[in-house]
């Protein structure tokens, strides 16, 4: 198998992608974060969710996240299932909905977003495909400018996602910093994609089992680190947040048990390390993501220049590791097994 699969070749394209995202559709963002500060000062916009599955949901999680710590707005994720299976009258009026998907095709994404644009909601999508279902279903959307993405697992359309949440964030709060670190951004995942984190393949060839943790603005890319670790490597992988680990799955947890935890710069880092301290005093098998020159890190975290936005980079390092994992483990990450690039599902 050629060593310059899709999944590589795709993740390290995501700093040119980010490039130019960052320079498209800056008109928009400013409008629709101007409409939803209006919205939000008015009472006409009281409750925020989003719609997304997979990798994508991860991505919302991201932006939901910074949503509500920078500006104290609970933010929901919508169970379809509510409105495509249970026909649940949900109410529409104050509702801002926002769509996340990388092909815009899966009917339980497009048959929310149409009920909610019908109902008189604020909907927007971020997707690659501007044309799309789902973007057709939507007032709003930001195209992802990520390109065609072959391989099933996908790398640089995520990070585009990541990307497109913070810039909206951004827009919506006015924030010049956050503007300004965004647009540092390509070059620190340019920087990511060669960081060496190939302790984590010798550490994991051999693993049929995992824990993968992370908290606050971490979690999303823990979550989405396990599910890449489920596609690519059959690993069973699992994401917890570094608090909820504790209420249960610790018991699992003794001598050789492999962790891997993410501990980006901000307010959970501390509680995220004195874990990893403490796992490898049980004997774990931790590696351990972190800033260049946290004490027993073994997988560089290559730092922006915002706090909140170290976990792209964090992810961005990642793909590379788990693409290498994948084929040292004799999988082609391409192509994993049972699964196709678009999923649609009812």
């Amino acid at each position: 198998m050629s060593l310059n699969t899709y999944m590589l070749n795709e993740a390290q394209e995501a700093p040119a992608v980010i490039n130019e995202l960052l320079a498209q559709d800056v008109e928009a963002y400013e409008k629709f974060g101007a409409l939803l500060r209006v919205q939000i000062a008015s009472g006409t916009a009281q409750s925020v969710l989003t719609i997304a599955r997979g990798s994508s949901d991860h991505a919302a999680h991201f932006m939901a996240y910074l949503i509500m710590a920078r500006m104290g707005r609970l933010v929901t994720s919508l169970p379809m299932s509510l409105v495509t299976l249970y026909q649940s009258k949900i109410q529409c009026q104050g509702l801002v909905s926002m769509a996340f998907s990388q092909s815009g095709q899966s009917p339980d994404l497009i048959a929310p977003m149409r009920y909610f644009t019908d109902g008189g909601a604020t909907t927007a999508s971020f997707v690659n495909d501007p044309s799309s279902p789902l973007a057709r279903a939507s007032q709003w959307v930001f195209p992802l400018h990520a390109g065609a993405e072959k391989s099933v697992a996908a790398t640089k359309s995520f990070i585009a996602q990541l990307v497109a949440g913070a810039r909206l964030v951004a827009a919506w709060q006015e924030d010049a910093t956050l503007k300004h670190a965004l647009g540092n951004l390509p070059g620190a995942l340019t920087r990511a994609c060669f960081a060496d984190w190939s302790v984590g393949v010798e550490m994991l060839k051999d693993c049929d089992r995992l824990f993968v943790i992370g908290r606050g603005t971490g979690l999303a890319i823990a979550m989405e680190a396990a599910l890449k670790f489920k596609e690519t490597c059959a690993i069973q992988a699992e994401a917890f947040s570094g608090a909820e680990v504790k209420h249960g799955p610790m018991a699992l947890i003794g001598a050789g048990y492999p962790l891997l935890i993410f501990a980006p710069r901000g307010p959970a880092q501390a509680g995220l390390l004195a874990l990893a301290a403490e796992m490898r005093g049980r004997g774990a098998m931790v590696l351990l993501a972190a800033p260049i020159g946290t004490a027993d890190a073994n997988l560089p975290i290559i730092e922006t220049t915002s706090a909140d936005l170290d976990p792209i980079s964090t992810i961005q390092s990642f793909y590379p590791m788990v693409e290498a994992l994948s084929r040292a483990r004799g999988y082609d990450p391409d192509r994993p097994q049972h699964l196709s690039k678009v999923t649609k599902t009812n």
